[in-house]
């Protein structure tokens, strides 16, 4: 098999035959035992470095994002139509296999986004959002009770299911706001936003996610927060990967690597306070990809099951 000869890579490629082998991706025994397979082989922490896998399995890995990303979708949309039948639907959202998951990653990001932050941001920007889009609920019901989010999804129908999950709840329902559009297509309304929230399967290979994070540099407002989610290790399988290095226009502030059942890994980042021109320019102040060589493991963020990577700042005289 050459460059395939690693377990891990081997165990993959097996699912991702069967998986390209199944009729659809949508919610079946069959579809949900092969991806929980997927995930757990990919969860344990796995010193694996996708970026250095040769050419045939980087063209599977992407193959596979792709495949997990409509399957994700299919998910949530099932999840989100089932919900909307009950006559008040987040009181049961816990029928969501991996709620337990989205409890531990919001307050992840809650607590993250609080050492960085230092007042309760008023408006949120989730980009991404999808029919189910629990990120905004949890994060609205739990943790930012008085903050309004916007939730930017570019397919229609999406949005509608998302809707209808809130018109039975008199206090959300006031403070969700949903916008069907390409994010690339939203430009002065992004200075509105204190902090914006970008999913994982947004921009599906690295090239894309870089050309948004690059429009939300030259549109979000000086000092505002970014926060992404990537991957890391055999996780990298799962989902696409965002390097400190490709955050221009922002200074990068941490990233968080859960070990648990946690999948994604938490990036934030500040965007310059530097003058729009010279972004457009590519005048303006960015990491530089020598800092990629400067980012090592630090300590254990609180909860005791996350690496924790801070860019060392360089010393100048």
């Amino acid at each position: 098999m050459g460059c395939q000869d690693e377990p891990l890579v081997q165990k993959v490629w097996e699912l991702y035959e069967q998986i390209s082998s199944l009729e659809n991706l949508k919610p079946s025994k069959d579809v949900n035992m092969i991806f929980t397979k997927l995930v757990l082989t990919c969860m344990p922490p796995n010193p694996i470095d996708v970026t250095k896998l040769c050419k045939k399995v980087q063209e599977m890995r992407s193959k596979l994002i792709r495949l997990c990303g409509e399957a994700e979708g299919h998910l949530e949309s099932h999840y989100s139509t089932i919900l909307g039948s009950y006559e008040n639907p987040l009181d049961h959202l816990n029928i969501f296999p991996y709620y337990s998951n989205y409890l531990k990653l919001s307050l992840l990001e809650f607590n993250i986004l609080s050492q960085h932050y230092t007042h309760v941001p008023s408006k949120i920007a989730f980009v991404g959002s999808g029919p189910l889009p629990l990120s905004s609920i949890v994060l609205a019901s739990k943790h930012l009770t008085n903050t309004t989010f916007h939730n930017y999804d570019i397919d229609p129908l999406a949005n509608s299911q998302a809707i209808g999950l809130f018109s039975s709840d008199s206090d959300l329902s006031q403070r969700m706001f949903f916008h069907t559009n390409d994010i690339m297509n939203v430009t002065n309304d992004l200075k509105d936003y204190e902090v914006v929230f970008l999913a994982a399967l947004v921009g599906m290979d690295k090239e894309d996610k870089v050309k948004v994070v690059d429009h939300l540099a030259k549109y979000m407002a000086p000092g505002a927060l970014l926060m992404l989610r990537s991957a890391h290790g055999a996780r990298a399988f799962l989902y696409p990967v965002l390097d400190p290095c490709d955050l221009r226009g922002f200074e990068f502030l941490s990233v968080f690597h859960p070990t648990d059942e946690v999948v994604n890994s938490v990036v934030i980042a500040r965007k310059y306070a530097m003058p729009t021109h010279s972004l457009e320019k590519g005048l303006g102040p960015m990491i530089l990809p020598n800092k990629c060589a400067e980012i090592q493991a630090f300590n254990h963020f609180n909860q005791g099951n996350m690496i924790e990577e801070l860019a060392i700042e360089d010393k100048l005289s």
